[in-house]
Protein backbone atom coordinates (compact mmCIF):
# COMPACT_ATOMS: atom_id res chain seq x y z
CA UNK A 1 0.00 0.00 0.00
CA UNK A 2 1.63 3.28 -1.13
CA UNK A 3 1.16 6.17 1.14
CA UNK A 4 1.15 9.15 -0.15
CA UNK A 5 3.39 12.26 0.79
CA UNK A 6 2.37 15.53 0.69
CA UNK A 7 4.74 18.95 0.69
CA UNK A 8 2.08 21.38 0.56
CA UNK A 9 2.82 22.26 3.73
CA UNK A 10 6.54 23.04 3.37
CA UNK A 11 6.29 24.79 0.12
CA UNK A 12 3.61 26.60 1.28
CA UNK A 13 5.55 27.95 4.58
CA UNK A 14 8.74 28.66 1.84
CA UNK A 15 6.91 30.32 -0.72
CA UNK A 16 5.27 33.06 1.85
CA UNK A 17 8.58 33.61 3.50
CA UNK A 18 9.96 34.19 0.06
CA UNK A 19 7.37 36.64 -0.54
CA UNK A 20 7.08 38.93 2.81
CA UNK A 21 9.33 41.72 2.42
CA UNK A 22 12.97 41.43 4.33
CA UNK A 23 11.98 43.55 6.87
CA UNK A 24 9.31 41.19 8.11
CA UNK A 25 11.01 38.04 7.56
CA UNK A 26 11.59 36.69 10.74
CA UNK A 27 15.54 37.13 12.23
CA UNK A 28 17.69 34.33 13.33
CA UNK A 29 19.37 35.20 16.77
CA UNK A 30 22.84 36.05 16.32
CA UNK A 31 25.24 33.58 18.20
CA UNK A 32 27.76 34.84 20.82
CA UNK A 33 31.03 32.41 20.48
CA UNK A 34 33.57 32.83 23.63
CA UNK A 35 35.80 35.03 22.72
CA UNK A 36 38.50 31.95 22.92
CA UNK A 37 36.65 30.32 20.29
CA UNK A 38 36.00 33.60 18.07
CA UNK A 39 40.14 34.61 17.94
CA UNK A 40 40.40 30.98 16.95
CA UNK A 41 37.62 30.74 13.95
CA UNK A 42 39.21 31.44 10.32
CA UNK A 43 36.78 32.12 7.84
CA UNK A 44 37.97 31.26 3.91
CA UNK A 45 37.96 34.53 2.63
CA UNK A 46 40.70 35.94 5.10
CA UNK A 47 44.34 35.21 5.66
CA UNK A 48 44.54 32.64 8.89
CA UNK A 49 45.57 33.56 12.13
CA UNK A 50 47.67 31.27 13.71
CA UNK A 51 47.72 30.35 17.43
CA UNK A 52 51.59 29.97 17.05
CA UNK A 53 54.10 32.59 16.24
CA UNK A 54 56.05 33.53 13.39
CA UNK A 55 59.73 34.79 11.83
CA UNK A 56 59.46 37.82 9.66
CA UNK A 57 61.19 37.21 6.44
CA UNK A 58 62.19 40.28 6.59
CA UNK A 59 60.18 41.06 2.88
CA UNK A 60 57.49 43.64 4.26
CA UNK A 61 56.27 42.47 1.10
CA UNK A 62 55.70 39.01 2.03
CA UNK A 63 55.01 39.73 5.19
CA UNK A 64 52.08 41.30 4.23
CA UNK A 65 50.65 37.85 2.57
CA UNK A 66 51.70 35.46 5.03
CA UNK A 67 49.29 34.06 7.58
CA UNK A 68 51.22 35.79 10.59
CA UNK A 69 53.36 37.82 8.88
CA UNK A 70 56.58 35.56 8.63
CA UNK A 71 57.53 32.17 8.35
CA UNK A 72 55.49 29.85 10.78
CA UNK A 73 57.24 28.34 13.25
CA UNK A 74 55.78 24.49 14.48
CA UNK A 75 54.82 24.51 10.65
CA UNK A 76 56.46 23.35 7.40
CA UNK A 77 57.07 25.29 4.95
CA UNK A 78 58.02 24.37 1.34
CA UNK A 79 60.07 26.64 -1.11
CA UNK A 80 60.26 25.23 -4.40
CA UNK A 81 62.80 26.10 -6.93
CA UNK A 82 64.17 24.61 -10.70
CA UNK A 83 67.76 25.19 -9.72
CA UNK A 84 68.33 24.03 -6.16
CA UNK A 85 71.08 25.81 -3.10
CA UNK A 86 70.87 29.42 -5.43
CA UNK A 87 68.19 31.59 -4.13
CA UNK A 88 67.59 29.95 -0.98
CA UNK A 89 69.97 32.05 0.98
CA UNK A 90 68.97 35.11 -0.28
CA UNK A 91 65.30 34.06 0.53
CA UNK A 92 65.88 33.12 3.76
CA UNK A 93 68.93 34.94 4.98
CA UNK A 94 67.01 38.14 6.88
CA UNK A 95 64.91 35.64 8.91
CA UNK A 96 68.40 34.17 9.46
CA UNK A 97 70.18 37.28 10.62
CA UNK A 98 67.30 37.97 12.65
CA UNK A 99 67.73 34.50 14.58
CA UNK A 100 71.45 34.81 14.86
CA UNK A 101 71.25 38.33 16.34
CA UNK A 102 69.15 36.46 19.33
CA UNK A 103 71.61 33.77 19.67
CA UNK A 104 69.74 30.99 17.70
CA UNK A 105 71.42 28.31 15.97
CA UNK A 106 70.63 27.93 12.04
CA UNK A 107 71.19 24.01 10.86
CA UNK A 108 71.02 22.96 7.25
CA UNK A 109 70.51 19.52 6.51
CA UNK A 110 72.37 18.04 2.97
CA UNK A 111 72.75 21.41 1.23
CA UNK A 112 73.72 20.23 -2.94
CA UNK A 113 76.59 22.57 -2.38
CA UNK A 114 78.49 23.28 0.50
CA UNK A 115 77.94 26.85 2.09
CA UNK A 116 80.38 29.52 1.06
CA UNK A 117 81.93 31.31 3.92
CA UNK A 118 82.75 34.59 2.68
CA UNK A 119 79.01 34.66 0.81
CA UNK A 120 77.80 34.36 4.20
CA UNK A 121 79.31 36.90 5.43
CA UNK A 122 78.04 38.81 2.78
CA UNK A 123 74.73 38.01 3.89
CA UNK A 124 75.61 38.73 7.90
CA UNK A 125 75.56 35.65 9.15
CA UNK A 126 78.39 34.44 11.80
CA UNK A 127 79.24 30.99 10.57
CA UNK A 128 79.91 30.53 14.59
CA UNK A 129 75.88 30.11 14.46
CA UNK A 130 75.45 27.44 11.19
CA UNK A 131 75.33 23.79 11.59
CA UNK A 132 75.85 22.20 8.51
CA UNK A 133 75.17 18.28 8.60
CA UNK A 134 76.35 17.14 5.68
CA UNK A 135 73.73 14.11 4.73
CA UNK A 136 74.00 12.76 0.93
CA UNK A 137 71.94 9.71 1.34
CA UNK A 138 68.14 10.96 0.88
CA UNK A 139 67.30 8.47 4.01
CA UNK A 140 69.97 9.96 6.31
CA UNK A 141 68.60 13.53 5.08
CA UNK A 142 64.85 12.54 6.18
CA UNK A 143 66.03 10.81 9.14
CA UNK A 144 68.45 13.70 10.30
CA UNK A 145 65.19 16.18 10.19
CA UNK A 146 63.38 14.49 11.61
CA UNK A 147 65.09 13.84 14.82
CA UNK A 148 66.48 17.68 14.80
CA UNK A 149 62.60 18.72 14.46
CA UNK A 150 61.69 16.22 17.47
CA UNK A 151 64.89 17.62 19.52
CA UNK A 152 63.75 21.41 18.91
CA UNK A 153 67.13 22.33 18.59
CA UNK A 154 67.31 24.77 16.15
CA UNK A 155 66.17 28.60 15.73
CA UNK A 156 65.46 27.54 11.98
CA UNK A 157 66.14 24.36 10.07
CA UNK A 158 66.67 24.16 6.54
CA UNK A 159 66.63 20.82 4.89
CA UNK A 160 66.95 19.46 1.34
CA UNK A 161 64.33 16.86 0.44
CA UNK A 162 64.23 16.61 -3.62
CA UNK A 163 62.68 12.91 -3.33
CA UNK A 164 60.51 13.35 -0.19
CA UNK A 165 57.26 11.49 -0.26
CA UNK A 166 53.82 12.54 0.56
CA UNK A 167 53.74 10.61 3.68
CA UNK A 168 56.99 11.47 4.67
CA UNK A 169 56.12 15.01 4.53
CA UNK A 170 52.95 14.65 6.67
CA UNK A 171 55.00 12.85 9.25
CA UNK A 172 57.50 15.50 9.39
CA UNK A 173 54.72 18.33 9.63
CA UNK A 174 53.38 16.34 12.39
CA UNK A 175 56.71 16.62 14.20
CA UNK A 176 56.90 20.18 13.38
CA UNK A 177 53.72 21.32 15.29
CA UNK A 178 56.29 20.90 18.81
CA UNK A 179 58.91 22.65 16.90
CA UNK A 180 59.54 26.44 18.43
CA UNK A 181 61.52 27.77 14.77
CA UNK A 182 60.62 27.54 11.27
CA UNK A 183 61.31 24.40 9.10
CA UNK A 184 62.20 24.93 5.72
CA UNK A 185 61.94 22.63 3.13
CA UNK A 186 63.64 23.12 -0.19
CA UNK A 187 62.21 20.92 -2.73
CA UNK A 188 62.10 20.91 -6.84
CA UNK A 189 59.68 22.81 -9.12
CA UNK A 190 58.06 20.03 -10.15
CA UNK A 191 56.79 19.10 -6.66
CA UNK A 192 54.16 22.16 -7.46
CA UNK A 193 51.93 18.98 -9.08
CA UNK A 194 52.49 16.73 -5.92
CA UNK A 195 50.09 16.68 -2.35
CA UNK A 196 51.72 18.48 0.58
CA UNK A 197 50.68 18.29 4.06
CA UNK A 198 53.00 21.28 4.70
CA UNK A 199 50.69 24.47 5.10
CA UNK A 200 53.03 27.03 3.27
CA UNK A 201 54.17 26.27 0.03
CA UNK A 202 55.56 28.59 -2.40
CA UNK A 203 57.48 28.86 -5.92
CA UNK A 204 60.44 31.08 -6.11
CA UNK A 205 62.57 32.26 -9.33
CA UNK A 206 65.13 34.77 -10.15
CA UNK A 207 64.44 37.78 -11.95
CA UNK A 208 66.61 39.90 -14.49
CA UNK A 209 66.99 42.75 -11.94
CA UNK A 210 68.72 40.84 -8.92
CA UNK A 211 64.99 40.39 -7.75
CA UNK A 212 63.35 37.04 -6.64
CA UNK A 213 59.78 36.10 -7.79
CA UNK A 214 57.49 34.65 -5.48
CA UNK A 215 54.53 32.95 -5.95
CA UNK A 216 52.48 31.11 -3.02
CA UNK A 217 51.26 28.33 -4.06
CA UNK A 218 49.17 27.55 -1.03
CA UNK A 219 48.80 29.25 2.39
CA UNK A 220 45.52 29.57 4.63
CA UNK A 221 43.73 32.08 3.14
CA UNK A 222 42.45 33.25 -0.34
CA UNK A 223 44.20 32.04 -3.77
CA UNK A 224 47.42 33.71 -4.24
CA UNK A 225 47.44 35.87 -7.52
CA UNK A 226 50.59 37.11 -9.68
CA UNK A 227 54.28 36.76 -8.17
CA UNK A 228 55.99 39.16 -5.98
CA UNK A 229 58.34 41.03 -6.58
CA UNK A 230 61.43 41.26 -3.57
CA UNK A 231 64.46 43.16 -4.14
CA UNK A 232 67.56 40.95 -3.44
CA UNK A 233 70.68 41.97 -4.74
CA UNK A 234 73.74 39.55 -3.30
CA UNK A 235 75.63 41.17 -0.21
CA UNK A 236 78.66 40.81 -2.16
CA UNK A 237 77.51 42.90 -5.45
CA UNK A 238 75.37 45.78 -3.22
CA UNK A 239 78.82 47.78 -2.81
CA UNK A 240 80.13 47.39 -6.36
CA UNK A 241 77.05 47.60 -8.93
CA UNK A 242 76.62 51.10 -11.21
CA UNK A 243 73.34 52.50 -11.08
CA UNK A 244 73.34 50.72 -14.90
CA UNK A 245 73.83 47.45 -13.87
CA UNK A 246 70.87 47.40 -11.11
CA UNK A 247 68.70 47.18 -13.84
CA UNK A 248 70.12 44.52 -16.78
CA UNK A 249 66.23 44.22 -18.18
CA UNK A 250 67.20 47.90 -19.31
CA UNK A 251 70.24 47.60 -20.88
CA UNK A 252 68.56 44.58 -22.51
CA UNK A 253 66.12 46.25 -23.70
CA UNK A 254 68.04 48.80 -25.17
CA UNK A 255 70.44 46.15 -26.75
CA UNK A 256 67.61 44.69 -28.81
CA UNK A 257 65.65 47.88 -29.70
CA UNK A 258 69.57 48.34 -31.60
CA UNK A 259 69.60 45.12 -32.94
CA UNK A 260 66.18 45.40 -34.27
CA UNK A 261 66.48 48.89 -35.75
CA UNK A 262 70.09 47.87 -37.49
CA UNK A 263 68.10 45.02 -39.26
CA UNK A 264 65.16 47.06 -40.41
CA UNK A 265 67.38 49.89 -41.78
CA UNK A 266 70.43 47.94 -42.66
CA UNK A 267 72.19 48.14 -46.06
CA UNK A 268 71.74 44.64 -47.19
CA UNK A 269 67.69 45.15 -47.07
CA UNK A 270 67.86 47.75 -49.96
CA UNK A 271 68.79 48.24 -53.12
CA UNK A 272 72.90 49.26 -53.22
CA UNK A 273 73.71 52.61 -54.39
CA UNK A 274 74.38 53.49 -57.84
CA UNK A 275 72.68 50.63 -59.86
CA UNK A 276 69.29 51.67 -61.31
CA UNK A 277 66.57 49.42 -60.32
CA UNK A 278 65.76 47.07 -63.24
CA UNK A 279 62.64 48.20 -65.69
CA UNK A 280 59.35 45.65 -65.70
Amino acid sequence: MAIPLSWADGDEASSARESSPPSERPRRPAVVLPHAVEAAVWRGDALGTPVTSAVSTGFERLDAELPGGGWPCQSLTEVLQVQPSVLEWRLLAPAMRTLVAQGRQIVIIGPPKAPHLPGLHHLGLDERHLVWINADKPVERLWATEQLIKANAAGMLVSWLPQARQEQIRRLQVCAQGCDGPVILCRPAAAEHEASAAPLRLQARFGVDWELRIHLLKRKGPPHEGELTLSSVPGGLEAILTPRLRHPSRLIAARQSRELSHAVGSPSSRQPAGRPAAAH
